[in-house]
């Protein structure tokens, strides 16, 4: 057929089954996104196609090859790495691999290969909440703006997905009213609440192609709502992300902690210099510090200014309000 090209592999040395993977699973999600086709007979991986297919096939397999040889295993996260940084991106296959690149203590660090770039842990607060993350059913990130704990715990969630270790992802923030009436907002209830689970939608526009995200969001796979939505339910096999917490009431707090189900994993961040609950309501983020402190399962985890991943001025600013704050001249 015109147009046609045809490549071989060959995989000698190498186990097809952890390549291709479980009843070819691993295979089969690479020939969905191609209308090339793809050949396995003993060691010899024979592919025909138009040129372009053929090529990015060719560096998806020598970039498995390369991952497999070097870890000994090999997931469906990593297939859906690789081919989200060959197609979309059109990143080269080894020996100029990303993951080629990265030390081994990098490699821990590690939280999830988005769509153009790795996502890990970058300063030592946050490698410690990727350690506690993993040892933890309940985590608690409590920092200033800039330090990662939301884009993190979403990365970390996004990847659990990934995994099949979990099957479902909810996302959820108070909504409170800072400066604003939802009732002066203008749209219906939905219209008024999204700017403030905004901040949510744009971490997941990070790590997943539009497409994609769009239908997990469909099939509920993905679900962001605000946190009075999660009264009297049950989230089984499920990572579940209370952002904005100091704006959760202590009631709040308990409602959201006891929605946990079999399987499932909860992480809490929030900034207890920026509640915007009224004056005489506590809140739950300052709560629970005492409350849950040395239960088994359960860690809290501490930034500061020196976790900042943002803007170089984000640190600056930082220490300028606390040092206003320290010398008594606040109105």
């Amino acid at each position: 057929m015109r147009g046609m090209t045809e490549k071989k592999i060959r995989i000698e040395g190498t186990d097809a089954l952890s390549l291709l993977g479980l009843q070819d699973a691993n295979l089969e999600l690479i020939e969905r996104r191609f209308d090339a086709t793809v050949v396995v007979r003993g060691d010899m991986i024979t592919l025909k196609g138009s040129q372009e297919e053929v090529d990015q096939l060719e560096r998806i397999f020598k970039e498995l090859l390369f991952l497999l040889r070097k870890n000994g295993t090999l997931s469906l996260n990593d297939v859906e790495t690789v081919l989200d940084l060959v197609v979309a991106n059109g990143e080269p296959a080894v020996p100029g691999t990303v993951a080629s690149t990265l030390s081994g203590d990098d490699m821990d660090s590690v939280i999830l290969f988005a769509r153009n770039h790795i996502i890990r842990a970058k300063t030592q607060g946050q490698r410690d909440y990727l350690r506690q993350i993993r040892t933890n059913d309940i985590v608690f990130a409590v920092g200033p703006a800039g330090t990662g704990k939301t884009y993190l715990a979403v990365a970390f969630a996004v990847a659990s997905l990934k995994n099949n270790e979990i099957t479902k992802i909810v996302l959820t923030r108070p909504a409170v009213e800072a400066g604003e009436s939802l009732g002066f907002l203008p749209g219906d209830l939905k219209e008024k609440i999204d700017p403030y689970l905004r901040p949510l939608y744009d971490a997941l526009d990070d790590m997943i192609p539009a497409e994609k995200l769009r239908a997990y969001i469909e099939k509920r796979v993905i679900e962001i709502a605000p946190l009075a939505y999660m009264r009297g339910r049950t989230l089984n096999n499920a990572f579940v992300i209370l952002d904005e917490a100091q704006n959760a009431s202590a009631m709040q707090m308990k409602m959201f902690l006891t929605r946990l189900g079999p399987n499932s994993r909860a992480i809490v961040t929030g900034d207890v210099t920026q509640i915007d609950l009224p004056s005489k309501q506590s809140s739950g983020l300052v709560q629970i510090q005492d409350v849950l402190r040395g239960v088994e399962g359960i860690s809290f985890v501490y930034f500061d200014r020196n976790d900042v991943v943002r803007h170089r001025l984000v640190k600056d600013i930082i220490d300028a309000y606390e040092k206003f704050h320290g010398s008594g001249d606040q109105q």
